[in-house]
């Protein structure tokens, strides 16, 4: 078992409880295997898509066509399940606050920045109509800041919809406080709270005692392996 299995597994269960809602994994390999994984085991009423305008019917291994499709989604369709809450997306970001505001758009000064990125893309409609979660390869303080250089997505002092969580290649983190600042739900096997909170650039909320992010059974694991036999998982996370 390695930490990439374990940062699935914490993706996988933010989607728990979603029920009939398109489950978008956008920004990497462990995003999309946590969303078919989730679907695959605890939560087998969720909507997959092959990524562009099928919902696939079966789910098949990272890179390969589905065998069955269910439905046909063109982009105003798509649009739809945004607008109405019906999609549960995880996203990516370059940097992230202690409410959740989230840049995926530049680095620096808006007017003249030091690197320009991908802009703001869906990231605002995202994050106000839907819930949203959060992938992070690299728990650092250039990612967790005080305060993010542009707002992409909208965090919970903006009017986010629904933060769900944040899972980074060190611990789980949500927005469960009074003020819907981040808080540390978990950290992973072999990673202590301070490893969290030195990494963090910002201060965060830490209850008295924090559980281990939970371990994958054997049975996800055999699911895991099947989705992703080349291990593409391993590619996102350092350890």
């Amino acid at each position: 078992m390695s930490r990439a299995d374990v940062c699935v597994i914490a993706c996988a269960e933010a989607f728990r409880g979603d029920g009939e809602v398109l489950a978008a994994g956008i920004g990497g390999a462990i995003t999309v295997l946590a969303a078919r994984l989730a679907r695959l085991t605890f939560e087998p009423d969720l909507l997959t898509s092959d990524g562009t305008c099928l919902l696939t019917g079966d789910v098949p291994e990272l890179g390969a066509a589905p065998r069955t499709v269910e439905g046909w989604l063109p982009f105003r369709d798509h649009l739809w399940l945004v607008l109405h809450g019906r999609r549960h997306v995880m996203l990516s970001a370059s940097q992230i606050d202690r409410h959740g505001n989230t840049n995926i758009s530049c680095i620096g000064d808006w007017s003249k920045p030091k690197a320009q990125l991908l802009g703001v893309r869906g990231a605002p409609g995202n994050t106000l109509c839907n819930p949203t979660s959060y992938w992070i390869p690299r728990h650092s303080p250039r990612v967790f800041v005080e305060r993010v250089d542009m707002v992409s997505g909208l965090g919970t002092d903006r009017g986010a919809h629904d933060l769900r969580r944040v899972v980074t290649d060190l611990a789980v983190l949500d927005f469960d406080t009074p003020d819907g600042s981040m808080r540390l739900a978990s950290v992973h096997p072999g990673v202590s709270v301070d490893d969290v909170v030195r990494a963090t650039g910002f201060p965060l909320d830490v209850p008295g005692e924090v559980p281990e992010t939970r371990l994958p059974t054997a049975q996800e694991l055999e699911v895991l392996q099947s989705l992703d036999p080349g291990k593409q998982r391993a590619r996102e996370v350092a350890a």
